[in-house]
């Protein structure tokens, strides 16, 4: 499988943080997290999931633990199962994230 042109594929909402899906499987999920200036995915944990955030575009701040960075377009932010971690976008733009989370969650019904 072959995903062209990742960034176009990013859905904003102004009323919350957009998704979009990219794959799913038992094993791996892969998506986009796309914010508007203001945005933000409230502190959480994944029980026995990693997590994976790479930024394609835009600034955000993001906590790990105890650690809150700013983070670019490039960076890669590493979160552990059963870890808090949330996201943020300060602004001025967008932020486009793509999120991994392995193994998947249980499929959306």
């Amino acid at each position: 499988m072959i995903v062209r042109n990742v960034r176009s594929r990013a859905r904003f909402r102004d009323d919350k943080m957009g998704k979009a899906d990219l794959f799913a499987s038992a094993r791996l999920f892969a998506g986009l997290n796309a914010f508007e200036p203001g945005q933000e995915h409230q502190p959480h944990t994944h029980c026995d999931r990693d997590k994976i955030y790479v930024v394609l575009d835009g600034e955000g701040e993001v906590t790990i633990g105890d650690e809150t960075s700013r983070i670019r377009t490039g960076d890669l932010a590493l979160a552990p199962a059963d870890v808090v971690h949330s996201l943020r976008n300060p602004g001025p733009g967008r932020l486009v994230v793509m999120i991994v989370i392995a193994p998947a969650p249980p499929p959306k019904t």
